[in-house]
């Protein structure tokens, strides 16, 4: 046996009879070799590690649009949280922790710039409607690369399903989508009091009473809640008094940080460039950069606005707006 075989047999010993196996994948759209050294799981975490998509979440909003400071959640210290409350969660359970962290890393490669607002403006102009989870799951199977990552059927549904509206095939899948709700719930409560948007005392005295009433409290008594509910079964969930609470705690915040806040005092005039950019690459695709003039002829100039919008960090988008709308110095004769 190769190295990779000896990891496939220690799964089939060891994980959870719920667990997906990967040497029982549902394989990959493109035929390849297999790897002597690493399984098909740990190859698509690596090659979504290693992607541009990737690297470029450290400069896209998670809920602070610019925010002064550096310990503002970007959406890559986001996803790193997720891939690490899933890793958890799945260890505990027995079940395939490379899946489960592949799923994690690769869960939002297609957010916008600007968070959801940028998501709120392109579903707006697009006419068959955008969601970034299936954006997502474009960047894996069509932009990375202009060929796609290849990745595993598991990744890719893992990846396409981690929102509310999905339906997860793989229980690493499911461990991705509900520890995407523990992350975010919690470290935007964090930084909403970083900002002085909430205080310690503003968290509703019930809530906190159940989940605790400091961040990581919080995060650990929801992780060991899914852990003893989801042992040894084919689900995965949290309890119903922890569900309750935590769905609360996530109505909470809807009504005091994401709608009307003062993190949100950005939001028109980030939504305007985005607008303004969709508008001139629409009227322009030979402005687009080479990739993408060739998606427009290939499929359609919206399909190709819209990968390149979305593609666009905050600080590009920023720049490519000045650089299209804003009029540069030019020197005065004398």
């Amino acid at each position: 046996m190769n190295f990779r075989e000896r990891q496939e047999e220690l799964e089939k010993s060891y994980l959870s009879p719920y667990a997906a196996l990967s040497s029982k994948s549902k394989g990959r759209q493109r035929y390849e070799d297999k790897c002597s050294v690493r399984t098909d799981f740990q190859r698509d975490r690596d090659r979504i590690l290693h992607s541009k998509a990737f690297r470029r979440l450290k400069h896209k909003t998670q809920v602070f649009i610019s925010p002064e400071g550096d310990h503002y959640r970007t959406r890559l210290t986001h996803t790193l949280e997720v891939a690490q409350i899933a890793r958890t969660i799945s260890k505990a359970l027995r079940l395939n922790e490379d899946l489960t962290e592949a799923i994690a890393l690769g869960h939002d490669l297609g957010h916008t710039p600007f968070g959801h607002t940028g998501e709120q403006v392109l579903n707006d102009l697009m006419k068959n409607g955008f969601r970034h989870e299936e954006q997502s799951l474009r960047v894996v199977d069509v932009l990375e690369q202009g060929k796609g990552l290849n990745l595993t059927w598991e990744v890719r549904d893992g990846i396409k399903n981690h929102t509310t509206r999905g339906n997860p095939a793989t229980l690493e899948g499911q461990v991705v989508k509900i520890s995407d709700w523990i992350a975010y719930i919690n470290h935007d409560i964090d930084d909403a009091q970083r900002a002085g948007i909430l205080e310690p005392e503003d968290l509703p005295e019930d809530l906190i009473n159940i989940l605790g009433r400091k961040h990581g409290q919080r995060i650990d008594t929801m992780i060991k809640d899914v852990i003893v509910t989801s042992f040894g079964q084919p689900f995965i969930k949290m309890s119903d008094e922890i569900y309750d609470a935590t769905r609360k705690l996530r109505e909470f915040l809807f009504k005091n940080v994401y709608v009307g806040s003062a993190a949100k005092a950005q939001e028109n005039k980030a939504k305007m460039m985005l607008r303004l950019l969709f508008e001139h690459y629409t009227n322009h695709p030979d402005s687009l950069p080479p990739e993408f003039i060739k998606i427009s002829k290939e499929e359609s100039v919206e399909r190709a606005v819209v990968d390149y919008i979305a593609g666009m960090t905050d600080v590009f988008a920023i720049k490519k707006f000045q650089d299209i709308y804003m009029p540069s110095s030019w020197p005065l004769e004398t």
